[in-house]
């Protein structure tokens, strides 16, 4: 049994553990790097889950298998919100990463779910992702959700000799 739940401002060192273990799991689905978050204080990490475990701005979702083991994270944020401007319409769906061991059992799906639904809930007209050009299973998961390929497309931050594309997924 999985349970997909909010973060809470105690899971910094549980939220750490599931976001390393994605980057040296898939170091090219991700914009950052293992190198670079392994420098992350306790501070950081835990402002990290204070940030997204209450309020419309941001939000991540872990998913909690029966064992006790975070075996997937999802994050979203609201893209102007980051920038300090106010808050538009659109959020990006990020840092989506499911343990190896318990993928192709449903668990993306939930937590693509929890992400729309608080994007729904924060009153977002879209949900919008970047997924590495190549990485078919992830964007076969999100096209079977609904969300389309844009043709917009940039060099991957983490390593630009790849590139990635923007899908997206109207809500209204």
């Amino acid at each position: 049994m999985i349970d997909v739940r909010r973060i809470t401002p105690d899971d910094a060192r549980v939220l750490r553990a599931v976001r390393l273990a994605a980057l040296a799991d898939t170091p090219h689905a991700f914009g950052s790097t293992l190198e670079r978050e392994l420098a992350f204080d306790d501070a950081d990490w835990s402002g990290r889950a204070v940030a997204g475990s209450v309020g419309d701005e941001r939000c991540t979702f872990l998913a909690w298998h029966a064992d006790g083991r975070v075996v997937g994270v999802v994050g979203g944020y609201r893209v102007d919100a980051m920038a300090g401007t106010p808050a538009s319409r659109a959020v990006d769906l990020v840092s989506m990463w499911t343990d190896p061991s318990v993928r192709r059992a449903g668990i993306g799906r939930r937590l693509i779910d929890a992400v729309v639904e608080w994007a729904r809930t924060a009153r977002a007209e879209r949900v919008e992702l970047w997924v590495t050009n190549g990485n078919d299973p992830a964007q076969h998961l999100y096209e079977s959700m609904g969300f389309v390929v844009t043709g917009d497309h940039q060099p991957l931050p983490s390593d630009p000799c790849k590139d990635e594309i923007r899908m997206v997924l109207a809500l209204s």
